[in-house]
C-alpha cells in the first residue's frame, strides 16, 4: 500500500515538473528566474470515520501558482498533496487501521494580504485503507481496499518569517461506495512550508 501511494506521487510530482515550463510562457517579465512553488509538510489529526477517537498522521504538499496575465486568475493554482493517517488508534479501532491518500487539484488563494492568505481548495486523490472485518459476511482476506477520493477543503496560510509560512488546513473527504455507504474522514492539518519565490512575491 506505501509503495502505491509513493509510486502515485512520484508520478505526480513528474507531471508537474514537466507542465512548468509550458505554463511560464505567459508569466510576466518580472517574474521570470522565480519558482513560483511551495513545499511543506505537518501534522494531522483526523476522525477517520470509523469508530471513535481521532488518528494522527502526517502530510507532505506543494503548491504552484502559474503567473498568468489575468489578473482574476493570479491566486489559482495546483496542489499536490499526500497524506498517511496511521497513528493513535483508539479501543474501538482496528490495530491494521490506516488511511492513505495521494492526488492533486486546484487551489485558489485570496492573496490581497501581504502576510496572510485564506484559501479554498479541491482535490482528487487516489486513497487506500487497511481494515480488519469480523462477521460471516466478510472474507478473512478483506483487509484492503482502495477507492478515488474527494476532498474539498481550505485554511489559511501565515507568513512566520520571509519565505517560510505556517499553515492551518481543513479538509472534507469522500470515500463512495465503502462497505455500502459513504466514508467520510475529515480533520485538521497544521504545518509550515518553504515558498521558493521572492519573499514578497506572496
Amino acid at each position: 500500500m506505501r509503495f502505491k501511494v509513493f509510486g502515485f506521487s512520484i508520478v505526480a510530482v513528474s507531471l508537474l515538473t514537466a507542465a512548468i515550463p509550458v505554463f511560464s510562457q505567459v508569466a510576466p517579465q518580472a517574474e521570470e528566474g522565480r519558482l513560483p512553488l511551495s513545499v511543506g509538510v505537518g501534522v494531522s489529526s483526523y476522525d477517520v470515520d470509523w469508530g471513535h477517537g481521532r488518528m494522527l498522521g502526517g502530510t507532505f504538499w506543494a503548491d504552484w501558482y502559474p503567473n498568468l496575465h489575468y489578473s482574476f486568475l493570479h491566486g489559482l493554482g495546483l496542489e499536490l498533496e499526500a497524506r498517511d493517517i496511521s497513528l493513535n488508534h483508539s479501543s474501538t479501532q482496528p490495530p491494521n487501521y490506516r488511511e492513505d491518500t495521494a492526488g492533486g487539484g486546484l487551489i485558489y488563494s485570496w492573496r490581497r494580504h501581504r502576510n496572510f492568505h485564506p484559501y479554498t481548495k479541491f482535490l482528487i486523490d487516489f486513497g487506500s485503507m487497511d481494515f480488519t472485518l469480523f462477521g460471516p459476511n466478510y472474507a478473512s482476506n478483506y483487509t484492503h481496499d482502495t477507492r478515488t477520493v474527494y476532498a474539498p477543503g481550505g485554511g489559511l496560510e501565515y507568513r512566520i518569517v520571509k519565505n517560510v509560512w505556517a499553515r492551518a488546513d481543513y479538509e472534507y473527504q469522500f470515500w463512495p461506495n465503502f462497505l455500502g455507504q459513504t466514508a467520510d474522514p475529515e480533520g485538521f492539518t497544521f504545518g509550515a512550508a518553504y515558498d521558493f519565490g521572492h519573499p514578497g512575491r506572496r
